[in-house]
């Protein structure tokens, strides 16, 4: 013998599935995935990043004694340039590649506005890859965004465009330049946004 739900009670069972799911739902549109970390800043305070949403980044993971390292000079301009629209690069000091990031948090911090007069946000120095990485890099690692796709940072200054609803949008390797065309109109479109 079947036993049958009353339909004033199936039908509140249905509403509170449906509030539910759009409380989730209201929930993750307030704090996107991406920016759902806390990290620290290079002077040790934390920062929440989802108090970026609504600004397009560039997140990139920087070395002081890299071959790639004029790239800072590329990032700055960028954010001169872009800033006023809110456009904003943070950037990550790790020591994983070749130990190209040796200094403190402070010493990174003096070399940066020092040699490259760098205004745009820093942070304390991270891992980015393996057991140790930070969990906001291994939910960005875990994406399979293009052109580079899902997996480990390869090196220093590989780069992240997060944008203003906080998806990741784009993943562009270490060698291409902070001004290359790609990352320029990727940053411009979503700009645009």
């Amino acid at each position: 013998m079947r036993k049958c739900v009353p339909t004033f009670l199936m039908a509140g069972i249905v509403a509170a599935c449906l509030s539910s799911v759009a409380d989730e739902n209201a929930a993750a549109e307030e704090k996107p995935a991406a920016l759902n970390f806390t990290v620290k800043s290079i002077t040790g305070k934390d920062v929440n990043l989802a108090d970026y949403k609504g600004k397009v980044l560039l997140v990139v993971n920087v070395a002081s004694e890299c071959g790639l390292t004029p790239q800072y000079e590329q990032l700055e301009a960028l954010y001169a340039k872009y800033a006023d629209k809110g456009f904003v690069v943070l950037g990550f000091p790790c020591n994983q590649f070749g130990k190209q990031e040796p200094g403190s948090d402070a010493e990174i911090a003096d070399f940066c506005t020092t040699n490259y007069k760098v205004k745009f946000p820093m942070f304390s120095k991270i891992d980015v890859n393996g057991e140790n990485a930070a969990p906001f890099y291994k939910h960005l690692t875990s994406l399979d965004v293009k052109p580079k796709g899902q997996g480990q940072v390869a090196w220093n200054f590989e780069k992240f465009v997060i944008g203003k609803n906080g998806e990741v949008v784009a993943r562009f390797t270490p060698m291409t330049s902070p001004d290359a065309i790609d990352v320029v109109s990727t940053i411009e479109s979503e700009l645009a946004k």
